[in-house]
């Protein structure tokens, strides 16, 4: 779907099973709120459901998820919409079987990547390097720096405008922990992506996605096994959404089931 070539493909299975992928965690979102179309400047409900893993493997790990977005709206965007990310790493520390990072950087790794937008029919290819530090009270936080390579097939294909490359500087975390006989889980991310021109030579802005994410593990308070159902919200901060002029600051009630 994402227009990989065979090659691609076996390469990427590969990646993941030599020599053994570990175990990984699987989870489904749920999120309900009223988003903005940036283009028509507009807000409409939203419904986004999220199917995303996460694994350790013995030279990396990998995170991949999918969004489906529908929205109450008639304005092409939002409608029935499937956008997917894809990131795999090679830890230089896994591979090596020694610490090399220094000071509070714990490793490095090499960071592979692809986006793409099924509606608009954006692809972009995110080649680069993560360096994942040792934070008290963190489960992981990593710096990710990445080349953005748009193989997007652009207005002769359908979709949105192709643009020139460009780069991504993205902060990702999880930390979790206790109180008053509750658990509480605060993970998300925060990306800077840059500015880039598109094929009709228009400029569209660098922007800032912020979208992070406090739970309660509700089975657990509720007296019953935990770890697997959780609720809250997602709050998203989007300067520049899209590359448009528009900011949108939007909170989503959100129910997260753990496989």
């Amino acid at each position: 779907m994402v227009g990989l070539t065979v090659s691609q493909l076996a390469a990427a299975g590969l990646f993941l099973t030599t020599p053994g992928a570990a175990a990984g965690q699987t989870e489904f979102h749920l999120q309900m709120g009223s988003l903005v179309n940036p283009f028509a400047e507009t807000s409409d409900g939203t419904i986004v459901v999220t199917f995303q893993n996460a694994a350790q493997w013995a030279w990396g790990d990998h995170f991949l998820f999918f969004d489906y977005a529908a929205d109450g709206g008639n304005d092409e965007f939002n409608e029935k919409d499937l956008y997917g990310e894809w990131y795999p790493t090679l830890s230089l520390g896994k591979i090596t079987g020694s610490r090399v990072g220094f000071g509070p950087i714990r490793d490095f790794a090499l960071l592979g990547g692809v986006n793409y937008g099924a509606q608009s029919k954006v692809l972009k290819y995110t080649p680069g390097f993560r360096a994942s530090w040792d934070i008290p009270g963190f489960i992981f936080l990593n710096t990710d720096f990445a080349r953005m390579v748009d193989a997007s097939s652009g207005l002769g294909g359908g979709g949105a405008p192709s643009t020139s490359d460009g780069f991504m500087f993205d902060v990702n975390w999880l930390a979790t922990w206790e109180m008053l006989g509750q658990a509480f889980t605060f993970t998300g991310h925060a990306e800077y992506i840059s500015g880039v021109t598109t094929e009709e030579g228009n400029d569209d802005r660098g922007w800032i996605l912020a979208q992070p994410q406090l739970t309660l593990d509700v089975g657990r308070a509720l007296g019953g096994g935990g770890g697997r159902l959780m609720t809250g919200i997602e709050y998203q901060y989007w300067r520049n959404k899209l590359g448009t002029d528009v900011t949108e600051s939007a909170v989503q009630f959100l129910v997260v089931w753990r496989l």
